[in-house]
């Protein structure tokens, strides 16, 4: 079975998500470089202000260079609740003047005099960064560089932080645009599923044109299109109905004609003299003759009747919903008497309160005779008409209690002119399109059809559903 082709909302959505998707991890990189500058910058420009504080407190006296603040001011320097923060002096030749020793430095062996010099670094195990400042003395030819450093943390959930803000409305926005564009597609291609939708519930023989209000102008050429292929269609149908009624009516004086010529015929050889004691050689093909016909009369009238079936459940106005009961006993009644004759049984099990349906009081009629025929001539002895109301809809049974059909063959028994594997070897003047006939009717009157045999049941049903 080859795969479903996806369906065009996933097409048009696809490359849209696949955009949107890009989309967002371009704007989060964008997001997290912009983040990450901005708080580099503000965070840099901490350290260099730091920096360049800690220099201005450097006082030059005779015995060097002093860092002229309090030990509480320099604690506080070093003090944070979530990072970790330290300074050192260092004099021209890296001796520690104050501060922890253990301050890393720039791998840069050069000073920076103009501004402070930003670096990274690592200090007891965390990434740092850090900025040095040197400066020297305005009267000694000395120098001294200032070291701040300070964790990583600040940044990162700074960056985190933007991050986070600008992400829940970019996705919030992103998410809203897909909805507001798969209710757009979707909502555009209602029409089409209107169309669809009609068309599935449409019988087999329903070639209306489909509807083009409200299509989108892009599928209008298809739709128009699909309505000319309806339209022959409908021409090629009309025009074979009217050939088969054609046709049959044609045969019928030819036929009339051969059936009564074959009674003239049997009626003056009956008047020969024939000889004594031996039966007359004409009369097995004189009977033969007479069953040809009478079966080919049949065949000639079951081919009108399908034709004007077909064309009469399209446009009769008589039908509609109306009472089953008496269509189905007056259709019946005549089928009972003949399997009187037969030494046969038909029931009739009904309702007393009417059972309404969508039906046509002559081909609803037809179909049901067309089914008895068939049970009489192949059912077996008891043959039962039942009549009901199941899930709202009415109900038609027609069980007999026979051999049935092989399981294999039931999808085959709306088929014309199937009359089963051996049909060739049996004489019992069927047609092979009573069921044919019976089956197009009540698909045309929007009814439903199954059948169920052997080991089911004892013996054949053939149940229909009408609306």
């Amino acid at each position: 079975m080859p795969a479903r082709p996806p369906s065009l909302r996933r097409q048009l959505l696809a490359p849209l998500v696949w955009i949107w998707a890009l989309g967002i991890v371009l704007a989060a990189a964008g997001a997290y470089g912009l983040a990450s500058s901005s708080a580099n910058a503000a965070f840099d420009r901490g350290l260099q202000d730091e920096t360049s504080a800690l220099a201005a407190k450097m006082a030059w006296t005779d015995r060097g260079p002093l860092l002229d603040m309090s030990p509480q001011t320099l604690e506080l320097l070093t003090w944070d609740s979530t990072e970790r923060n330290n300074f050192v002096v260092l004099d021209e030749s890296g001796r520690v003047l104050a501060g922890d020793g253990e301050v890393p430095r720039p791998e840069l062996r050069h000073h920076s005099f103009a501004k402070p010099l930003l670096f990274d670094g690592q200090f007891q195990g965390q990434a740092v960064r850090g900025a040095m400042f040197s400066l020297t003395s305005p009267m000694l030819d000395r120098s001294v560089s200032i070291i701040v450093i300070e964790t990583r943390g600040k940044r990162q959930r700074l960056v985190r932080d933007v991050l986070v803000a600008m992400a829940l409305p970019t996705l919030a926005l992103g998410g809203l645009s897909m909805v507001l564009l798969a209710w757009g597609i979707r909502r555009g291609l209602q029409p089409l599923r209107e169309v669809a939708r009609e068309v599935a519930q449409r019988a087999s023989s329903d070639l209306r044109p489909l509807p083009i209000e409200g299509v989108p102008a892009e599928a209008v050429p298809l739709i128009e299109r699909i309505n000319t292929l309806l339209s022959d269609v409908q021409h090629s149908v009309a025009l074979q109905r009217r050939f088969v009624a054609d046709a049959a009516h044609q045969m019928r004086t030819p036929v009339a004609g051969l059936r009564v010529l074959t009674q003239e015929l049997e009626q003056e050889l009956k008047a020969l003299p024939a000889a004594a004691g031996a039966a007359p050689a004409w009369e097995p093909v004189l009977r033969a003759m007479l069953q040809s016909s009478e079966r080919l009369a049949r065949l000639i009238g079951q081919l009108l009747s399908l034709a004007r079936s077909e064309a009469a459940l399209a446009f009769d106005g008589e039908q509609g919903r109306m009472d089953l009961r008496p269509i189905l006993r007056e259709a019946a009644e005549p089928l009972a008497l003949r399997a009187a004759r037969e030494g046969k049984s038909l029931s009739l099990e009904m309702p007393m309160e009417p059972v309404l349906a969508q039906a046509h009081p002559l081909w609803l009629g037809e179909a049901l005779v067309n089914v008895l025929d068939n049970a009489l001539r192949y059912g077996g002895p008891h043959i039962v008409l039942r009549l009901g109301v199941v899930e709202g809809q009415a109900q038609i049974d027609i069980e007999d209690d026979g051999e049935g059909v092989a399981p294999q063959d039931l999808p085959r028994l709306s088929e014309a002119f199937w009359r089963g594997a051996r049909a060739d070897t049996r004489n019992d003047g069927g047609t092979g399109l009573g069921l044919a006939i019976a089956f197009e009717i009540i698909s045309r009157l929007g009814g439903s059809w199954a059948a169920f045999t052997r080991p089911e049941l004892q013996g054949f049903r053939i149940r229909w559903r009408l609306p």
